[in-house]
Parts: C-alpha cells; sequence; structure tokens
C-alpha cells in the first residue's frame, strides 16, 4: 500500500520517533517486518519440519494466526524478509535454481508479467479460488494467486478544505484547474510504489497520448514531488504533518489507518479518499510456489491458508488493504473508513511490463527536468 498501506515504498526508511504512537502503528503499514521468525537469506531448508515464505518488507501477520497453521499443520512457518516488491523478486529470479525459500508473496500486478516470465513458479489451483472475484484472478496458468488488493488514490484534509470554503477534488483533471495550483503532493514513480501507481492511473486514464499533457499542467501548477510515501504523507500533508499540501497521493484504505491509529476515538477521519471512475489504480498481491521447492505438498498447505478467512481477516488491520477472499468479514474501522474504487483504472500487466521503464523516465523529463 498497498502500504501497504499500505504497500512497499520502493525505498522506505522508517524515521518514526519511540513516543509518536500514530507514526509508529504507520511504520506497520510501510513495511517494518514482523519480528518474528524472520531468517537471513539463504538457501531454502530442506527440513522437512519448517517451511519458508519469502516475502517483501511490507508483509506482515499476526502471531496467532501463524500459530494456527504451525499447530494445525505440525511445521514451523519461518520468513525470509527480501526488501521491497523488485529487490524481492530480483532475488527470487537470481537464486530460482537453488530457490531460498518454498512460497514466495507480495509480487503485484505491476511486477506480474516479469515474474511469469522467469518461469520460477508451479501451477497450484487452490480450492479457495471459488471464493476470489474473477477480476482479481490476473494469471490464467495459477501460477500466482491474488491474496489482497488496495487502491492507490488522492487523499485529502477535510478540515483544510472546509476551512477554506473549496471543494474537494473529484477528479484527476480537477488537479490542474488555478484554484488547486500549489495544493498538491505526489511520489516519485521511480522511488515509490504508490508513485508508480499513480502514474499508471493517469497512463490509463489520460491514455498514452494525453498523461504527459496532464503531468505538465501539474508541473505548471507547482506540484511537490518526494521521494516516498513517508515524506509525502508525515512531511507534506496537512492532515498528518506540519505540510502545507492538503492532497496527496496515498490509499483508499488511508482514512481506515487514521481512526484505527487514533490517540483518541473519532467517529469520521480527518482525511478522505477520492475514488470516482478513473481516479485510482488497483493494486493486487500475488502467492506463488516457487519451483524447485522439496516441500510441495505443505506449500500448496500454506498458499491454502493464505486464502483461507484466518489469514484473509488478518490482512486489514495487519497491511491495510483489502483481502481477496470474498468470504471474509471485514473490521468494523474498515468497513466504515475505507474505500474501494468501483471503476479504478486498469492497465494491463503485459502493458505495464512493456512501457514501465518508457513511461517513467518520460515523467521524470516532463515534470522534473
Amino acid at each position: 500500500m498497498f502500504i501497504r498501506v499500505l504497500k512497499m515504498e520502493i525505498t522506505i526508511h522508517c524515521f518514526l520517533k519511540e513516543d509518536d504512537m500514530k507514526k509508529i502503528a504507520w511504520i506497520i503499514l510501510l513495511g517494518t517486518a514482523m519480528s518474528v521468525g524472520w531468517l537471513t537469506p539463504g538457501i531454502a531448508s530442506a527440513d522437512t519440519s519448517e517451511i519458508i515464505l519469502m516475502a517483501h518488507d511490507s508483509f506482515s501477520v499476526s502471531k496467532a494466526v501463524v500459530a494456527e497453521f504451525e499447530n494445525r499443520h505440525h511445521v514451523r512457518l519461518r520468513f525470509l524478509k527480501a526488501g521491497d516488491t523488485g529487490a524481492m523478486l530480483n532475488q527470487a529470479i537470481l537464486s530460482k535454481n537453488n530457490p531460498m525459500a518454498d512460497v514466495l508473496f507480495g509480487v503485484d500486478n505491476t511486477f506480474l508479467s516479469r515474474a511469469l516470465a522467469a518461469d520460477m513458479f508451479i501451477p497450484y489451483r487452490s480450492p479457495h479460488l471459488s471464493d476470489i472475484p474473477a477480476e482479481l484472478k490476473l494469471d490464467a496458468s495459477y501460477r500466482l494467486l491474488p491474496v489482497d488488493y488496495g487502491d492507490v488514490c488522492l487523499n485529502y484534509d477535510r478540515k483544510w478544505f472546509a476551512a477554506k470554503g473549496l471543494a474537494p477534488p473529484a477528479r484527476l483533471e480537477d488537479l490542474t484547474a488555478p484554484a488547486y495550483s500549489g495544493l498538491t503532493v505526489v511520489e516519485n514513480p521511480a522511488t515509490s510504489s504508490p508513485g508508480l501507481a499513480f502514474l499508471l492511473a493517469t497512463v490509463g486514464h489520460f491514455g498514452e497520448d494525453g498523461y504527459l499533457n496532464f503531468w505538465q499542467k501539474l508541473r505548471g501548477g507547482n506540484v511537490q514531488v518526494t521521494a516516498s510515501w513517508k515524506k509525502a504523507y508525515w512531511g507534506s500533508f496537512s492532515a498528518a504533518s506540519k505540510g502545507n499540501r492538503p492532497i496527496v497521493v496515498s490509499y483508499a484504505s488511508s482514512p481506515a489507518a487514521e481512526v484505527h491509529f487514533a490517540e483518541k476515538p473519532m467517529e469520521q477521519s480527518p482525511t478522505a479518499a477520492v475514488v470516482q471512475k478513473g481516479t485510482a489504480f488497483r493494486q493486487i498481491e500475488f502467492v506463488g510456489i516457487l519451483r524447485g521447492t522439496k516441500k510441495v505438498d505443505m506449500a500448496r498447505k500454506l498458499v491454502d491458508f493464505m486464502l483461507e478467512r484466518t489469514f484473509q481477516e488478518d490482512i486489514p488491520l495487519q497491511m491495510f488493504v483489502f483481502p481477496a477472499n470474498k468470504t471474509a468479514v471485514l473490521p468494523a474501522v474498515f468497513v466504515k473508513h475505507a474505500r474501494i474504487a468501483e471503476h479504478p483504472v486498469f492497465v494491463s500487466p503485459q502493458d505495464i511490463a512493456a512501457h514501465r521503464e518508457e513511461w517513467i523516465e518520460a515523467w521524470t523529463e516532463t515534470v522534473l527536468r
């Protein structure tokens, strides 16, 4: 975030103060690895009493859920922390002939085609796929199965807009109007996962012939660019920092996180997400069994477990994204404060793989140079 929140920054540096409980909580969203069961990089153990899940740094799961899997299957579940999504995928590809883990979690739709092209996953059609909506199943070969999803979108400061008597943005086009000049902070798509997702939203919404014109107008409107979600949200966004930008690129579940981690109970989040048609890009995360594992049966059980309600219902308050399993019950704070875009912008994994670097370079030339 989906940080997940929120989903993975391509470069994340934790800077939060110990006495700031709200910011400490958001570290979980941004990808601090859970402290139990992490391994240092190495070759997957042949010990049949344990199974290794390789994951990006944003992965988090409660101890109780880990214990349930371990007790049910009489196996030790270990976790291999492998950096951000791109770094994790690189490690997995480089070690595919002698895999470092048995199962890999965290490839998203911006890296899906690259992961599949590496031919390092074995097909597995989990029985729990019947509970996963068809629009999340992007791999027809069943090598990578959807686990969670979240929408990257604009968030705005409710109090700021109310005080100014200005309507908050409802469309991407609104950001280019003179009234919104100097109000927006975005993340660099070359260094930030939500930054890349927002760039893809503009490509999908405006088309390859029109997205750079939108960004040219934003540059003319004094858009601020930061290297990471952390710097944008905690450094410039007026609702979460001493910054002066009331519009930020974040996640549709960010308002729920604001409420959940608030020091005092609140009925309404101080922020709101913009999820109207053509404004949000959906990130979907997948899990797959690594080719070469000596524990295929247990790997299948782990994949099944990650798609079951027990694991799925743990996802929202661990990673602040939505569970892929439609039967999972959402926590009350998600039901009330998190949003789902009904019509997210879609860019195919194949197009992303073919044009990612081209689009990022064109964006860089347009916005930063």
